[in-house]
């Protein structure tokens, strides 16, 4: 075989790495030039191992230069696959292809996490060592072979193999179903917010969510309609949920302290009868009330000298007597001027 005739052309030095060069051209599907940036690719962070100058040597720069190529390569054949798709519709499928729970996927079927090397200190629960893994191998294969390597491996050894372009593109993942289904479950209160409704270059309209978990802000979302806004939004908050212990603690308290405000009893309960306190009462003065005045002028009639049959009122006509019969109207005005003029 090729392979077996370039590895027995190998120095002696790198005869035993016989075996990781048979691994990576199964997953290549080329032999290495430089076997040492495959190796460092391959080196997760916990193994702590240091270069000759103190620095420390894994694959998380490698990692981050596989992640921009990915990026770009997918770009470009999602690009040329659908002709004539516009741009929210090329990002999603790119964003399908190379999120990280595809890529630990992908790097599981084609072998890439047994040739990992890591401590076996290290946490069990890194589920995203194998993708992250994955892009470290992409960005080792740009820097040995060049960008052209990349297309082809990713065209010829991955999406032409093991995924179907057309079924992702078109996929509906419906995170709002399942961040609707987590808050039933723990009784928690979810509403979506509009933050803003704009247009893009192209003047598109798009709109841009949050979802609010308890009042609080679970993560934000933009798309070219409302409802794929709000999958964005539900697709960050589950995120939040899933990777921030203080997002989902605080979640658990806003709703404990919503709860112990809904079931506190209430002391009083409203009054339905309308009050007419706004009607002012006149007080009108009893006869009694009266009388006590006209006694307390009279005192002080009496008090100035024994004078109050001098000083009486020369129009009293206090002391009229009425027959029992009914007097006619000039009988009562005679009466008056007899009793006013002395006459008798």
């Amino acid at each position: 075989m090729m392979i077996d005739n370039f590895i027995d052309r190998i120095k002696l030095p790198f005869r035993k790495e016989k075996e990781l060069y048979y691994s990576l051209y199964a997953i290549l599907g080329f032999y290495p030039r430089d076997i040492e940036v495959y190796k460092q690719a391959l080196m997760h962070r916990s193994m702590s191992k240091r270069n000759a100058k103190g620095r420390p040597v894994n694959n998380e720069r490698l990692e981050f230069l596989g992640d921009a190529i990915l990026d770009a390569i997918v770009g470009d054949i999602v690009f040329r696959h659908f002709e004539g798709k516009r741009e929210g519709f090329l990002t999603s499928t790119r964003s399908k292809i190379v999120q990280r729970d595809t890529l630990n996927r992908l790097a599981h079927e084609i072998g890439v996490g047994r040739l990992i090397k890591s401590s076996g200190h290290m946490s069990s629960h890194n589920s995203y060592m194998e993708g992250n893994a994955f892009e470290a191998l992409v960005g080792a294969i740009y820097l040995d072979r060049g960008y052209r390597a990349c297309m082809r491996f990713m065209q010829k050894r991955i999406l032409s193999q093991l995924i179907n372009i057309d079924k992702v593109a078109y996929k509906e993942v419906n995170f709002k179903s399942k961040l609707i289904e987590w808050c039933q479950k723990n009784k928690v209160k979810l509403d979506f917010k509009l933050v803003e409704q704009k247009r893009d270059d192209g003047n598109s309209p798009m709109f841009v969510y949050k979802a609010m978990i308890e009042g609080l802000d679970g993560g934000q979302g933009e798309g070219y309609s409302k409802k794929e806004s709000q999958q964005a939004a539900s697709k960050a908050a589950l995120q939040s949920l899933r990777r921030k212990p203080q997002f989902i603690d605080a979640v658990f308290a806003a709703k404990t302290e919503r709860t112990k405000m809904e079931e506190e009893p209430v002391e009083t309960v409203p009054d339905v009868e309308a009050k007419e306190d706004f009607i002012i009462v006149q007080q009108t003065e009893t006869a009694p009330a009266k009388a006590d005045e006209a006694d307390a002028r009279r005192d002080a009639t009496a008090g100035k000298g024994g004078k109050a049959e001098e000083e009486k009122d020369e129009f009293d006509l206090s002391d009229i007597k009425t027959a029992p019969e009914r007097l006619s109207k000039e009988d009562i005005i005679a009466a008056a001027e007899a009793a006013a003029f002395g006459e008798k």
